[in-house]
């Protein structure tokens, strides 16, 4: 444990070194104060930049709150894990080919504490990042439309982080496994779009999915209740997160040793 500590602390030092403490939770905030400022003021802007005749009055229905936060997750759902993916590509088979992680490993460090310091800074970082998107959307939202209720948008911001945490434990599972960082974001990605299309094609079937997470948060804001398959979906994502960061170590010492 407290290697996995020293470790951990490390990892944390190297990402404040690569400035991604830094534009990560800038590049969230961004999303996150989009939607609702564009959803605002929108015809605004269709009026001062498009070439419309003189008499045309643009009316453009108020979206409501929930469909504001719900534009800003979708915005997380695209480009957010698109970040989140670029950004940590790398995080083993980046250092596995510059040789830092031989110099590590030749210590009495083990491929799990290795693997799970790797995992853990990701997350807290993520987490981080994503919680300051969603707040800075939440404010804006509360500000410029109606009130969103602390317990739906809480409730929110619980169930989507867990499907970004499985797209984080997919990218340390996938760069662990393979040497080039582009193959492991090709992976996760073509993962996460596949799931996305499966479980929408066959929703009552893959009603678990994790991909179905997003799915379940309509629900959640619009009816203020929470669906009755949404806690054994959160149980089974969290379920193959766990699954999946127990055999990682095992496939990365294995390639290491091969």
């Amino acid at each position: 444990m407290k290697i996995l500590w020293v470790l951990f602390r490390k990892e944390m030092m190297e990402l404040t070194r690569n400035y991604k403490w830094m534009w990560m939770p800038m590049v969230f905030i961004l999303f996150g104060l989009t939607e609702p400022l564009t959803a605002y003021y929108l015809p605004e802007i269709l009026n001062s930049v498009g070439d419309l005749p003189e008499g045309t009055v643009i009316q453009i229905p108020t979206p409501s709150s929930e469909e504001v936060l719900l534009s800003t997750i979708s915005q997380f759902n695209t480009f957010g894990i698109l970040v989140v993916v670029l950004g940590f590509m790398g995080i083993v088979s980046g250092e596995r080919k510059s040789g830092n992680a031989v110099m590590v490993l030749v210590k009495p460090v083990s491929y799990h504490a290795y693997i799970y310091s790797k995992w853990l800074s990701a997350t807290v970082l993520i987490w981080v990042s994503y919680i300051l998107g969603m707040l800075s959307s939440w404010y804006y939202i509360n500000l410029l439309f109606e009130d969103i209720q602390a317990a739906a948008f809480l409730q929110t911001l619980f169930v989507y982080g867990i499907w970004l945490t499985f797209i984080i434990t997919l990218v340390i599972f996938f760069s662990s496994i393979v040497n080039v960082s582009g193959l492991a974001a090709f992976f996760t990605i073509g993962l996460s779009i596949l799931l996305n299309f499966v479980s929408g094609y066959l929703t009552k079937k893959l009603k678990w999915s994790p991909a179905q997470l997003s799915n379940y948060l309509d629900n959640i804001l619009f009816n203020q209740t929470w669906p009755k398959n949404l806690t054994i979906t959160i149980i089974l994502t969290s379920t193959l997160c766990l699954i999946i960061l127990l055999i990682t170590p095992v496939l990365f010492k294995k390639k290491e040793l091969s």
